[in-house]
């Protein structure tokens, strides 16, 4: 063999033992480990860097509170400004109502939405006074519907001196509030509801006539102009004709002041003769 040869010889198993040596080979995956880290290492940078700016749509928040918005949009980093609060009473606190842009609007990530939500605590609201409604119930509570406030009428009371519908005075959280109430400035949560006392002209009660020692038949006639009834008539062995009958009982019984409503039965217990203590 030739010394060339021979040198070529020499020298691949030379490189043959350097490339299986333990040295190479622990150094060479090291530098294997190197490129790969350096290649994904790049190749993430460059995803993130392609996708920075990129167009999306933005979600729809409305009807969602700004606490659920800011956790389902963390990853698209949307910062929220509230522009405004109002008062709704049939919302959850915290509600978005609106918003800007408008839900499916092309977005980039980071973009600022300008939203207005539900308030925490409702708005206190002054009454007007009720001599600005002429103390009408109709006129004041149409004032209050555009004020938010709710009214209902608890009670009618008689009082033949008013029109009706006057306010007397109305209940706010079960205490009673007076006109004199109203005029140092009384406030109320929007949302809130009023509970009215009104006057009516026409009461539905009247009172009960004292009948004894009158004959049936003047009886029947103070009843029906009573706006009352004949109700069961009990008649003892003496009866012998009812319309000259005379009342010696009567049920409910006569009690100065007392009333009872329009169309009460009073029971009638009649004798034939005069009743003792009558004249």
């Amino acid at each position: 063999m030739s010394k060339s040869g021979e040198r070529i010889k020499r020298f691949w198993q030379e490189f043959k033992g350097f490339v299986t040596s333990l040295f190479f080979l622990k150094h060479f995956a090291a530098i294997i480990g190197t490129l790969l880290l350096f290649f994904f290492m790049t190749n993430t940078w460059l995803r993130c860097y392609t996708r920075h700016g990129e167009v999306i749509k933005l979600d729809q928040f409305e009807g969602k509170t700004l606490a659920e918005a800011k956790k389902n949009s963390a990853k698209n980093h949307f910062k929220f400004v509230v522009l405004d609060s109002i008062w709704y009473p049939d919302k959850k606190p915290g509600t978005i109502m609106t918003q800007d842009p408008p839900p499916g609007s092309p977005v980039k990530e980071g973009r600022s939405v300008y939203i207005t939500i539900s308030k925490f605590t409702p708005d206190a609201v002054e009454l007007p006074p009720l001599s600005e409604s002429g103390y009408n119930y109709n006129r004041y509570s149409s004032k209050l519907k555009r004020k938010d406030i709710h009214s209902v009428v608890k009670e009618e009371i008689y009082d033949a001196r008013q029109d009706n519908n006057t306010i007397a005075w109305f209940y706010y959280k079960g205490n009673k509030v007076t006109d004199a109430d109203v005029k140092e400035g009384f406030k109320v949560n929007r949302g809130d509801t009023l509970y009215f006392v009104v006057t009516r002209r026409t009461s539905q009660r009247v009172n009960i006539p004292n009948l004894v020692c009158l004959q049936y038949d003047a009886a029947e006639f103070l009843l029906t102009g009573s706006d009352l009834a004949v109700g069961e008539i009990f008649m003892d062995e003496t009866v012998i004709d009812q319309a000259s009958a005379y009342v010696w009982k009567q049920r409910p019984a006569f009690l100065s002041g007392r009333v009872v409503p329009k169309g009460t039965q009073i029971d009638l217990y009649l004798t034939q003769d005069l009743p003792a203590g009558c004249q």
